[in-house]
């Protein structure tokens, strides 16, 4: 008897090694061709379109047509988040390909890199810590909200808290950081911070690569606006008044 839906189509799929390739690539939010991702894999133009074609099919990947391209690009934020959370399962059993863990960007990887369209890795993580001290999410019928409080302190980097709440997409939920192993911010809430991050240029993207990039001075402006997120410090209680 079999209860529940049958995983071993999606999980196939993954555990191909030219497809995991390809969807790893394509975890840095960016679309790209055939003949990109089979360059990427180290498969034929051939081999990776039926690859890409069988991945289009499962709901993993979604293409888009322009001109003579056609373009793919992971299909949505679930997607992204089951692959961070198998990438978070391989470094925990130590299954990652040599080359990640001991590769000159493995330090860049897992101090700051996009997971899709959201800041992931030790910063993203601090992101998320930050602000939940400060009491930015609660939770409510359909899960984790934005509070007013936090509405106000993201507000403070000009960002339209309202035109995400118009969202079709959750506005902030929690993603499994493969490196960190602790929750980073994702949803239309994570996006945004990263996009407004990029608009200010506290960071940028490393070309061919998911690492997000911050120099010292962007570091310091992120961590410095953090800093005025952060909860104040305890005050020690007043002395009893002398009986």
């Amino acid at each position: 008897m079999r209860d529940g839906p049958n995983i071993t189509t999606i999980a196939a799929l993954i555990g191909d090694q030219a497809r995991a390739q390809a969807l790893t690539l394509l975890m840095a939010g960016r679309a790209l061709t055939a003949t990109e991702l089979a360059d990427a894999a180290g498969v034929t133009r051939q081999t990776i379109s039926t690859h890409l074609a069988k991945l289009v099919d499962a709901g993993l990947l979604a293409v888009q047509a322009q001109g003579r391209h056609r373009y793919f690009s992971i299909a949505d934020a679930d997607v992204a988040a089951l692959l961070e959370t198998l990438m978070g399962m391989a470094f925990g059993a130590g299954t990652l390909p040599p080359h990640l863990k001991l590769g000159p960007s493995a330090p860049a990887l897992r101090k700051a890199r996009v997971c899709y369209d959201h800041l992931a890795g030790e910063l993203g993580v601090v992101l998320h810590d930050r602000l939940a001290a400060r009491g930015a999410f609660g939770f409510g019928a359909d899960g984790m909200v934005l509070t007013t409080a936090g509405a106000s302190l993201i507000g403070q980097l000009g960002i339209d808290t309202a035109a995400l709440a118009r969202s079709r997409r959750p506005v902030c939920r929690t993603c499994l950081d493969w490196s960190e192993r602790r929750h980073h911010l994702a949803g239309a809430l994570g996006s945004a911070l990263l996009d407004r991050f990029e608009q200010l240029g506290w960071t940028r993207r490393v070309a061919g690569s998911r690492v997000m990039a911050f120099d010292t001075q962007g570091e310091a402006a992120l961590r410095g606006w953090l800093d005025q997120v952060s909860p104040p410090p305890a005050r020690p209680c007043p002395p009893s008044p002398s009986s």
